[in-house]
């Protein structure tokens, strides 16, 4: 009853958003049946099975052909990714994004990461409007004014390489622009935040400043990971001020993708089990790079064209020796060493 009691609640708090912005909930479409993949295609373990793989506890240290390897990866996702960001527009499908996506995936002799990870069904996410992640594509045509998470994961020669990006269809209203900017500037806080040395938690502190700043809300359901050869492994990464334990040392590769939102944080996961939205129905935005630690820095993996001034913005700051004594001062003060 209680449960009953709570989802009349959300759906009145969504009703009444609705009204008040006149823009109608994301309903589900036809999902259409699964690309299928060229037997010549090196796949993943969970390719054929469905399963759920377990959460690998030891970090994924790369360096000389492996992180070569892995910026291959990484390099095809940030191009599938750009390719797909061009067919946004009003009118499209989400199912026809995720068949390009597919299609560009295997021409390139690569595997596309999500294609039956735990059973889902498409090769690519794609998250609208109050979608906060893992949204499947389907029949629904994207309408004036959505904004769209599209997340590329390719498996490339035995390696993975996970970005994200958020899409305007056609010309979104203030709040919608200023919530995918506003998460835009928290990934680039949240990466350079990191340097050899640095805990892990400064990440969550720096995403976490740009969004009290704004006023919006930082999901903590859904967090990054470490990736490599397995797609998703320790260490987790938190985009909310946090204590989790870990440091990055050099040739650690994770990704850095915070979820904000206008309303509520809370998620709720819909009936197909994957689909994760706002509670309260708010706007939601996701941005996602994945990184490497190197010796005097990061380094940005899934950059995409036109984004160099990242890595140079990246390359230039130098403050992760100082965030390492900091958040060592801090951790000496608590233990009153």
């Amino acid at each position: 009853m209680a449960n009953r009691a709570l989802r009349l609640g959300v759906r009145e708090l969504l009703r009444l958003r609705q009204e008040k912005l006149a823009r109608p909930p994301v309903l589900p479409g036809v999902v259409s049946p699964p690309n299928p993949v060229p037997a010549h295609i090196p796949r993943p373990s969970y390719a054929q099975s469905g399963e759920h793989p377990p959460w690998q506890t030891e970090p994924q240290i790369h360096a000389g052909a492996a992180l070569d390897s892995m910026r291959a990866a990484c390099r095809l996702a940030a191009r599938v990714l750009t390719q797909a960001g061009a067919m946004v527009r009003p009118g499209v499908t989400t199912d026809a994004i995720d068949r390009a996506v597919h299609d560009m995936v295997v021409e390139a002799n690569a595997y596309p990461s999500p294609l039956n990870y735990g059973g889902f069904p498409k090769s690519v996410c794609t998250s609208v409007n109050e979608v906060i992640c893992h949204g499947i594509p389907d029949s629904r045509e994207l309408q004036e004014g959505d904004i769209l998470n599209v997340d590329v994961t390719v498996f490339l020669d035995g390696y993975h390489g996970d970005t994200s990006a958020m899409f305007y269809v056609g010309t979104p209203p203030p709040d919608a622009r200023a919530l995918c900017e506003a998460t835009r500037e928290a990934l680039l806080a949240g990466i350079a935040a990191c340097g050899p040395g640095v805990p892990l938690q400064a990440i969550g502190a720096a995403v976490h400043r740009v969004a009290r700043r704004e006023g919006l809300g930082t999901v903590a359901d859904f967090v990054g990971h470490g990736i490599g050869r397995t797609f998703h492994s320790a260490p987790q990464v938190l985009h909310c001020r946090n204590r989790e334990p870990g440091v990055m040392v050099p040739g650690l590769t994770f990704t850095i993708e915070p979820m904000l939102t206008l309303g509520s944080p809370e998620a709720e996961v819909w009936a197909d089990g994957w689909t994760a939205a706002a509670s309260d129905g708010s706007l939601s935005a996701q941005e996602e790079h994945t990184v490497v630690i190197t010796e005097d820095g990061v380094e940005i993996l899934t950059l995409r064209e036109g984004q160099e001034e990242l890595a140079a913005k990246a390359g230039a700051d130098k403050g992760f020796g100082r965030l390492a004594d900091q958040f060592e001062a801090e951790r000496r003060r608590r233990r009153g060493y």
